[in-house]
């Protein structure tokens, strides 16, 4: 008996002696032998990993107003495990399909969708039309799954419906439509397209960060001297050269003319001529890059880069001033205008039998082709001409810092279609060539390398880098360029013959060019396909914007002069007010004419001068003589006073006066008031001044952004006031523009001749 229980005991102990060994063994193997990878599996599970994003760059206009900037978004995901387990799928394949507009055998497929191992997934992301919605879209999905989770609570169930969300960034337009083909927009995956995103995708996207660290099987964070943290380098802050506002006066000036003559497009540039900073830039039929997957493709096509035309007669001031500058322009000498033999083919003017003999200044400002056709083939020869064309930069490209940008095309090798280029066939260039071109007679003869991008801002280091301008070379002399601006004023300034008269802007002076190009669409035959343009500049004396204006294929054949001037008018008409650009350079004819209006009429009043009398007795003289005025300001002595002394006032009209030099003042109540009795007083204030409508204050809106105010002004005509009625026609429509798309150049490459007979010009 004992012997049994000695062996038992022996038995018992080998055997756990040998389980002990064996597991000694064991454990030697995996921390000694197997160390590394046992090391390496720990680490797997104990280490964690998290993408830090960065954040794409800020786009701001010249005054800081935001563009484009990221904002918040959020990604709609699904929970499969929970929809099926509380059986809602059918009711969330319809209620989502709803909202975001998924098609149901998509929605059906994620609600259902199992791993590699059968079961249903714990999460699924609703791309691409759940991916990155706004709070808007966002709370009418949170409304959705807070109905199914009432749903669930009256069943007594757990109120999970199975529909999160993961917080993201998107890409935000905050004006929508407005500077759509300056901006262009970034695609789902954050990837700059089109504009500004595009040409500076990589100063703007910025590079993720991560944090890398030790946590234990919670997930809770270890302190641990290995962590690793990568800080996100944000994207750089671009500042344009455009200006929002005058962006909004070029969109709202054009909206018209498209909405009524339904061209296949409209395109309108506008720079400052003296360092080519492009202030605004628009192409119609447009877009909105916050929902760019709803567009056709033609509303993306940035025309005033990417497509070229015939110009016309607006091409007619590269042929006037290289005359000018060759010093072979005699305004005073005469010709016999109405048809040329030239370069083998017979030019006409647009009127054919002409006007007879007319001085070079008159054929300049009924823009005959005769006259050009003597000035750039005649006089200055093949040669000199054609080398001219080529220092005005139209055989190479701008390099705007736009994508897209194309080259024009010149025939330059066919004596007839050199002297058809004088007056502007036989030529094709591009919008911003043409800008490019007119800014450097309005300059002083100095060809500018256009910009749109004005500063780059880099907000991790705060470093700055100032775009300068550039000069690529000088193209004429100053003298040349000044004397080529007053003839091209002449254009503009005489009501009775000027092709241009419909750009004159009372109190400014203007210099511009019009032009009606029938499109070569495999010959000339075809009138009604013309290009309606004009471009200018203002003020003549010292220029500060220069605008190109072009219609392509309006609906009815009326010109350029009064088809595209008249936009031009509007532009720089609100934008020299806009700026405060004093009005000293009215005619002597209307300072005459005021004058004599204000003498004959029995209500009309002559502004007293006010300037440096004291408050006190100013309300003193305004009350006696029975003048409304309004004080503006704390001082005690009057700075200044709008209307100025001497100007004859409208009944009822209020005097406002000044006392204070700086911009602290109160806004004066502009309710009745004409834009431009509002725009004067607020310029005196130093005020910026947004508009919408036109006609009289109706609405008065005050707001102040890093120290500067901005006045937003609300208008209607005298008609709306009185009906009630808006004339607006509101936004373009996309579907009505029934042309072709402008993609197409507008011209033929190599076109031999053009048929005897066409004309071009005003």
């Amino acid at each position: 008996m004992v012997k049994k229980i000695k062996l038992r005991t022996v038995l018992i102990g080998g055997c756990i002696t040998l389980f002990f060994a064996l597991l000694v063994g064991r454990v030697f193997y995996l921390q000694v032998i197997d160390n590394d990878f046992w090391q390496e599996e720990a680490l797997k599970r104990w280490s964690r990993s998290q993408t830090l994003p960065s954040s794409r760059g800020t786009i701001m206009d010249r005054d800081g107003d935001i563009l484009a900037m990221d904002a918040p978004a959020f990604t709609v995901i699904l929970n499969p495990a929970v929809i099926q387990a509380n059986g809602l799928g059918d009711e969330i394949v319809k209620g989502l399909h709803e909202i975001l507009g998924k098609a149901e055998s998509e929605l059906r497929e994620m609600v259902e969708a199992k791993d590699s191992k059968g079961e249903y997934r714990k999460g699924v992301e609703v791309r691409y039309e759940g991916w990155k919605i706004d709070q808007e879209k966002k709370e009418e999905v949170e409304k959705f799954s807070e109905s199914l989770n009432q749903k669930l609570r009256d069943a007594r169930k757990v109120p999970d419906s199975g529909i999160g969300f993961q917080r993201e960034q998107k890409r935000f337009y905050p004006q929508g439509t407005l500077a759509a083909h300056i901006l262009g927009y970034t695609d789902r995956q954050g990837i700059g397209i089109g504009g500004i995103e595009q040409r500076y995708d990589e100063e703007l996207k910025g590079t993720d960060g991560f944090a890398s660290y030790k946590s234990d099987k919670k997930g809770v964070k270890l302190p641990s001297k290995d962590d690793l943290y990568q800080p996100a380098i944000n994207g750089k802050n671009l500042v344009l050269t455009t200006d929002d506002t005058i962006q909004y006066y070029i969109e709202e000036a054009m909206r018209d003319t498209y909405n009524k003559y339904k061209p296949v497009s409209m395109t309108v540039i506008a720079a400052d001529p003296n360092t080519m900073e492009i202030l605004g830039m628009a192409n119609m039929p447009t877009f909105d890059p916050n929902t760019y997957g709803k567009w056709k493709p033609k509303n993306f096509t940035n025309h005033a880069v990417s497509s070229i035309y015939e110009p016309g007669s607006t091409f007619k001031i590269v042929t006037l001033a290289s005359a000018v500058q060759e010093k072979l322009f005699k305004p005073g000498d005469a010709y016999q205008s109405g048809s040329i033999r030239a370069g083998g083919r017979t030019h006409r003017d647009i009127n054919s039998v002409g006007w007879g003999p007319i001085t070079y200044l008159e054929g300049v400002k009924k823009s005959s082709n005769v006259a050009f056709v003597k000035l750039g083939y005649e006089m200055l020869g093949k040669e000199r001409f054609t080398n001219y064309i080529r220092e005005f930069g139209f055989t190479e490209k701008t390099n705007i810092d736009l994508p897209g940008e194309t080259l024009g095309v010149l025939n330059m090798t066919n004596d007839s279609d050199i002297s058809t280029m004088t007056y502007g066939y036989a030529v094709s260039v591009t919008p911003i060539q043409q800008l490019a071109a007119i800014s450097a007679v309005a300059n002083g003869g100095k060809l500018m390398k256009p910009h749109m991008v004005k500063e780059i801002v880099d907000p991790n280091t705060g470093k700055s880098e100032k775009i300068e301008p550039e000069v690529i070379r000088q193209i004429i002399s100053p003298e040349a360029a000044k004397e080529t601006g007053l003839y091209l004023e002449q254009v503009v300034a005489d009501q009775v013959e000027g092709t241009g008269r419909y750009a004159y802007i009372d109190g400014y002076r203007v210099a511009g060019k019009t032009g009606t190009a029938i499109k070569f669409t495999g010959g000339y035959s075809d009138r009604s396909k013309q290009l309606a343009s004009f471009i200018g500049y203002a003020p003549v004396n010292d220029p500060k914007i220069a605008v190109l204006v072009i219609i392509d294929e309006p609906n009815e054949e009326i010109g350029g002069g009064k088809l595209a001037a008249p936009i031009f008018k509007e532009i720089v008409s609100k934008t020299l007010n806009y700026w405060g650009v004093p009005k000293a350079n009215a005619t002597q004819q209307s300072d005459k004419s005021s004058k004599k209006t204000a003498a004959n009429s029995e209500n009309a009043r002559i502004s007293p001068d006010l300037k440096g009398m004291k408050v006190s007795e100013v309300k003193t003289k305004l009350l006696n003589e029975g003048m409304t005025f309004e004080t503006l300001g704390s001082g005690s002595t009057v700075k200044q006073q709008y209307p100025p002394a001497g100007v004859a006032m409208s009944a009822g009209q209020n005097i406002y006066l000044l006392t204070e030099d700086n911009a602290s003042m109160g806004i004066p109540h502009l309710q009745g008031e004409s834009l431009r009795d509002a725009m004067e007083v607020l310029t005196l204030m130093k005020v910026k001044v947004t508009v919408q409508g036109e006609g009289y204050v109706t609405e008065q809106l005050e707001t102040s952004k890093n120290g500067q105010r901005t006045v937003h002004l609300t208008l209607k005509s005298a008609e709306e006031l009185v009906t009630g009625r808006s004339t607006d026609d509101g936004a373009a429509s996309e579907d009505d523009d029934k042309g072709a798309s402008a993609d197409d150049s507008s011209s033929e490459e190599g076109i031999d001749a053009e048929p005897e007979g066409k004309a071009e010009g005003e």
